[in-house]
């Protein structure tokens, strides 16, 4: 599994009432990471309908400097600090590989 670009998945719990405009946030967000990050290949938002809901990110990177540069960048900064007042909590990271899929 050391092959293939870097996937992380990241899952944020809402605050009550929050989950609509932690959504809108998040999907602000993975818009800037997708064109400001050329290692940044793919960044798709979803929401879990849980209590309290989720909204869990699939992140895919070419690689794990591209990953480092994401956590190092200046709208990561300021997405943390614009969500903080919005989240219940947020899980641990999960990194994996992508199998990409060959006819």
């Amino acid at each position: 599994m050391s092959e293939g670009p870097l996937v992380v998945l990241a899952e944020l719990l809402a605050q009550p009432g929050q989950h609509e405009k932690l959504a809108a946030l998040a999907t602000a967000f993975a818009a800037q990471c997708l064109a400001l990050e050329p290692g940044c290949r793919q960044f798709q938002v979803t929401s879990i309908g849980e209590t309290p809901p989720a909204l869990l990110f699939f992140e895919v990177y070419d690689n794990p400097e591209a990953f480092e540069l994401h956590g190092r960048s200046l709208h990561l900064a300021a997405f943390r600090q614009a969500r903080s007042a919005l989240l219940a909590g947020e899980r641990p990271l999960r990194r994996g590989r992508l199998i990409e899929a060959r006819p």
